[in-house]
Order: structure tokens, then sequence, then C-alpha cells
């Protein structure tokens, strides 16, 4: 039988990878949650599996997303970075990661915690979606919206709501991998073993 896949994944061995094992399974870790934030916004403009193809060295040039670390980046530190190959070299989008590692910190700073604080927007358990085409997948929903300016109140950047809401999905806020998706099912498992689902 054939295995379907939801329809934007290509025959890219690190998409599928990306599609089947990462995309929509939830993530309740603070600072892997913000490590997802930023790469959603460099993906800004460009194709996703862009970003992906770079994540090792995203990873590498910011200090394995560590807020501390790079909330310390400075001047120079961005024109190295603006040299680096292996990155997206737009000062806005070097500068935006800096941003919003100082927001995280700021957030952070009184014990708040961040994943609590992005969970709330879905009501703490994800979404689960049940499309059958990808053209009832929306681009953005009144939750991301919420989402992207609650964060733009914090001082992040690059967070509008098409973003976010890309984030919400990749981070398994809503699992809209299409019914028919072999990652579907698993999707909705693993995140009954958390917390129970909301179906829409």
């Amino acid at each position: 039988m054939e295995e379907i896949r939801c329809g934007w994944v290509s025959d890219d061995p690190l998409y599928r990878e990306y599609h089947d094992k990462v995309w929509g399974r939830p993530v309740r870790d603070p600072k892997e949650l913000f490590a997802k934030l930023c790469l959603d916004g460099q993906q800004a403009g460009l194709s996703w599996i862009t970003i992906l193809k770079k994540q090792q060295n995203y990873e590498q040039a910011f200090a394995n997303f560590e807020p501390e670390a790079i909330a310390g980046f400075d001047e120079a530190k961005v024109e190295e970075l603006m040299l680096n190959p292996g990155i997206v070299r737009n000062r806005l989008k070097v500068n935006s990661i800096i941003k919003n590692a100082k927001g995280y910190l700021a957030y952070t700073a009184d014990g708040k915690d961040f994943s609590a604080f992005l969970w709330s927007f879905v009501g703490g358990k994800p979404i689960v979606n049940q499309f059958t085409a990808m053209s009832q997948v929306p681009a953005q929903t009144p939750e991301s919206e919420a989402m992207s300016k609650a964060l733009k109140k914090l001082g992040f950047n690059f967070v509008g709501p098409t973003i976010c809401y890309a984030f919400m999905q990749a981070v398994g806020m809503v699992n809209d991998h299409l019914v028919e998706c072999i990652s579907y099912q698993a999707c909705v498992d693993s995140c009954a073993g958390q917390h129970h689902c909301e179906h829409q």
C-alpha cells in the first residue's frame, strides 16, 4: 500500500524525515520552542526546506540557540554572522534572533515558563484538525494572531501570524497532518500520552 503524506512534502529524504518524525509532534521544552520559533522566522519569504537544510549551521552560528549566549552578541558578532555562508545573510533576520533571545530572557527572568506561555494560546493541549485536503489548511488563525501580538509585545520580531501558525503546526500545537497522512494518527497518539487533545 502506498504511504500517503501531506502534499507539501517533496521526495527529499531530509524533508520526509522532518515530516514523518518532527512536524506536528508536540514540543514542550521551552528552549526547543525558542529555537524553533527563531528558525521559523528565518523562513520568511523562503521555503522551509531552505532553512531545514541550514538548521545545523544555525545551531553552530547561534550558540545552539541558548538565549543567554545569543543576548550577548554585539555588533562585531553580527558582522561575523553576516559573512557566514551557512545561514541566511539577512541583517534583519540575524538581528531578530538576538532580539528574540532578549525577549525570551526578559519574559523568563522572574521564573515564568515560556513553554506554558506559548501553549496557552491553544489552551495547553494540541488542537487536532481533521483536514482532508491541503486547501483546507489555513495560513493563520485567531490563535496565531493572538500569539503574534503577545510575542511582539515581548520584543520578538519575525513573528507575524503566518509565521506563528507555521510554528504552531511544527511544534504540534495544532495537528495539521491530513487525516489520510501516515503521520496523522502518530501525532494524535503522541499528544494523547501528554494530555487529551482538542478535536475541532
